[in-house]
């Protein structure tokens, strides 16, 4: 997966106002070092073998264990390939404290990863109103500060 710039659609398209950061966490941390080469990390309970979203120190399907010692959870590539679960439009972002989107309407969607993770993210690269349940995207990324990347979804047809 390549990454860069958003664009066409709203978001990342400019230098404007920015989005509030998501902190990077001891479980976190992984995950967001691999943004910065656009690459996009689950993790996985290897004891009950299901991808995990958002990073966390315990699996929240076997407690952890999964009943024994040897349970981990490590952390697999993805392919970035998703499809809508679920979207809703933004109409008005200003009261949302949304600066990112320039006052501009925004998708906010559900979406689930190959892997048979869902995750919530932004559609960008197509108008907001466009985005339906059932809609093959794929990952784009938009630079934060520092080198990380933020992954948000564009329309698979729409891909670079």
């Amino acid at each position: 997966m390549s990454g860069g710039r958003t664009g066409g659609g709203g978001l990342g398209e400019s230098a404007g106002p920015a989005r509030v950061e998501p902190p990077v966490g001891e479980e976190s941390g992984a995950f967001w070092e691999a943004t910065r080469v656009g690459r996009l990390l689950v993790q996985w309970c290897t004891a009950c073998d299901r991808g995990i979203f958002y990073p966390r120190a315990l699996c929240p399907y076997c407690a952890g264990t999964g009943g024994g010692a040897t349970a981990t959870l490590e952390w697999r590539e993805a392919t970035g390939r998703a499809t809508v679960h679920a979207a809703v439009v933004e109409h008005r972002p200003e009261a949302a404290g949304a600066a990112f989107s320039g006052g501009e309407p925004y998708c906010i969607a559900l979406v689930d990863l190959e892997e048979g993770v869902r995750m919530m993210t932004n559609i960008v690269g197509c108008p907001p109103g466009d985005v339906h349940t059932g809609m093959a995207v794929t990952v784009s990324w938009e630079p934060l500060s520092g080198g990380r990347q933020l992954a948000l979804f564009r329309p698979a047809a729409e891909a670079s």
